[in-house]
C-alpha cells in the first residue's frame, strides 16, 4: 500500500491510498472460504456449494470490505508513525473518485483529516492570574451550626402553638375522619400560620386541605386517597389538634458530641465552633477552586487562541451523529465544542511538557472524595471505613464515572501545573462580592 498526504486549506489534508489486491487477497480468501463452509444453499449440502456460486454471492462485499479496511489501517497507522496531531476522526472525502469492485482489483481511497493546531506556552511569572478566596460569614457559620441542631436535635411537647410547631391531629368532614394527620407550619409563611397561633391541644381550625397541603401526592398521601380521587372533593376539614410539638436543640453536652463527631475530635462547645468554621472554609475553598479553574481556562483559551478546521469538524459532527442533529442545532452548540476540544488540546500539552500522569491511587482518593461529598450531602458527615470502601468499589465500578473521575483529576493537575509556573495573586472577598463575580 502507498500514503500520499495532501495538505488542504483551513487547516485539513488528504490522505490517499491505494491498495492493491496482493494487499487484500489473503484476507478476501479466508473470508470466501468461511461463507462457503456455512452457506446454506438449496441444493447442496452445508459445505459444498461451489466456489463459483460463493464468488458470485459475495465476493465483491468482501472484496470492497476488506480493501477499505486496510485503506483505513493504513491511514491510521500513517497518522500515528508520523506523528499527525488530528482533531475530529478520519472521514472519507468528497473527492473520493468511483470505486469499480465488479472489474478492478486496484483501488485508491481518499480519506480527508483535520489537523490540530500546534499549542504555544510559553508562560513566566509574567502571566498573572486572581485566585479570589472567600472569607466566611456569621450568617454561613450560623447555617452549618442549624444544620447540627436539626439533625441531632428532637421534637418536645408544648402546650401553646407560638410560631413553626409541628402538629398532629384529627381531621374531620362529615363521617370521613383522618387520624394522625400530620401539620408543619415550618413549611407555611406567617399568613397561613396565622388561625393555628394561640391553639391547645383539643382546640379544633377550620382548613383547606388544598392549602395546608401544597402537592396532590402529599393530599392524597392523608387522606388515605388516589391522587386521581382528588378531583371534585370537598377540601374543608375541621382539624382538631392532638399533639403540638416543637423543635429543641440539643444541649452542648458529652452526648452530642459523641452523636455529632462519633471520631471524638470534638468534646467541647470551643472545638465545635472551630470544627463549623473549618467545614465552613472548606466548602468556601470548594467554590474558590472551582471558580479559578473556570478563570484558568478561560485565560489559557485567551492565550493560545487555538486556530481550528471548523467547516471539517461540523461536518464531522453531522456525519458521526448520523443525522441525529441537523446541521442548524449544530451552529448552534459549535462555539462551546470548538471551546471545550481546545481546552482538551491545552491540556493534553501541559500534560506532556510536565510528564503528568494520572495513577490508580488518585483515581481511588478522587472516588472516595466523590463518596464523601454524597453522604455528606444526606447528612452523614462520619461514614464507616468498610460502608465508604463499597461505595468507592460502587463508582469505580461505573466506566462512566471512572471517566469522570480521570477527566476531574487531570484537570486539576494541569491547573496546578500551571498555576506553578504563572504568578497567581489571592485575593480575599467576601461571599456577596464573590457571588458577584461568579
Amino acid at each position: 500500500m502507498n500514503v500520499v498526504r495532501e495538505n488542504l486549506e483551513n487547516q485539513t489534508a488528504l490522505l490517499r491510498i491505494a491498495v492493491g489486491e496482493a494487499d487484500y487477497k489473503e484476507q478476501v480468501d479466508k473470508q470466501l472460504k468461511d461463507y462457503k463452509r456455512k452457506a446454506n444453499v438449496p441444493g447442496f449440502r452445508p459445505g459444498m456449494v461451489p466456489m463459483g456460486i460463493i464468488n458470485k454471492m459475495y465476493r465483491k462485499s468482501v472484496v470492497a470490505d476488506s480493501a477499505y479496511r486496510k485503506a483505513t489501517d493504513a491511514a491510521f497507522d500513517y497518522i500515528k508513525e508520523n506523528g499527525i496531531e488530528t482533531v475530529g476522526d478520519l472521514m472519507p472525502s468528497e473527492k473520493q473518485g468511483e470505486l469499480d469492485f465488479d472489474n478492478g482489483t486496484d483501488f485508491e481511497f481518499v480519506f480527508e483529516i483535520g489537523l490540530a493546531p500546534e499549542v504555544e506556552l510559553a508562560l513566566t511569572k509574567k502571566n498573572s492570574l486572581t485566585k479570589y478566596v472567600i472569607e466566611p460569614n456569621d450568617d454561613m457559620r450560623k447555617g452549618f451550626r442549624s444544620n447540627y441542631m436539626r439533625r441531632f436535635g428532637k421534637l418536645a411537647d408544648v402546650d401553646v402553638v407560638a410560631d413553626d410547631e409541628a402538629l398532629t391531629g384529627t381531621l374531620t368532614q362529615g363521617e370521613t375522619t383522618v387520624e394522625d394527620a400530620y401539620v408543619g407550619l415550618i413549611s407555611m409563611d406567617e399568613e397561613a400560620r396565622k388561625p393555628f397561633i394561640g391553639k391547645k391541644v383539643g382546640d379544633t381550625i377550620e382548613v383547606d386541605v388544598n392549602e395546608i397541603y401544597k402537592t396532590p401526592s402529599q393530599r392524597a398521601s392523608i387522606l388515605g386517597v388516589k391522587e386521581a380521587e382528588l378531583e371534585g372533593m370537598d377540601p374543608k376539614y375541621t382539624f382538631t389538634i392532638t399533639q403540638i410539638r416543637k423543635f429543641a436543640e440539643p444541649e452542648m453536652n458529652e452526648e452530642f458530641f459523641k452523636l455529632a463527631f462519633p471520631a471524638g475530635d470534638v468534646t467541647t462547645p470551643e472545638q465545635f465552633d472551630a470544627k463549623i468554621d473549618e467545614q465552613v472554609r472548606g466548602e468556601l475553598a470548594k467554590e474558590t477552586e472551582f471558580k479559578f479553574t473556570a478563570d484558568m481556562r478561560k485565560y489559557l483559551l485567551e492565550k493560545t487562541n487555538l486556530s481550528l478546521p471548523e467547516e471539517f469538524l461540523k461536518n464531522w459532527l453531522y456525519r458521526v451523529n448520523e443525522g441525529k442533529f441537523s446541521m442548524e442545532e449544530i451552529e448552534k452548540e459549535f462555539p462551546q465544542f470548538l471551546d471545550m476540544l481546545r481546552w482538551d488540546l491545552i491540556r493534553r500539552k501541559v500534560m506532556k511538557a510536565n510528564n503528568l500522569e494520572i495513577t490508580q491511587d488518585d483515581v481511588k482518593a478522587e472516588a472516595k472524595e466523590v463518596a464523601m461529598m454524597q453522604f455528606q450531602y444526606y447528612g452523614m458527615h462520619t461514614v464507616a471505613d468498610d460502608m465508604l470502601e463499597n461505595f468507592v468499589n460502587s463508582i469505580l465500578g461505573n466506566k462512566e464515572e471512572v471517566r469522570k473521575i480521570y477527566d476531574k483529576v487531570g484537570e486539576r493537575k494541569v491547573i496546578d501545573a500551571v498555576a506553578a509556573q504563572i504568578k497567581v495573586n489571592e485575593k480575599t472577598v467576601s461571599p456577596e462580592e464573590f457571588q458577584k463575580l461568579a
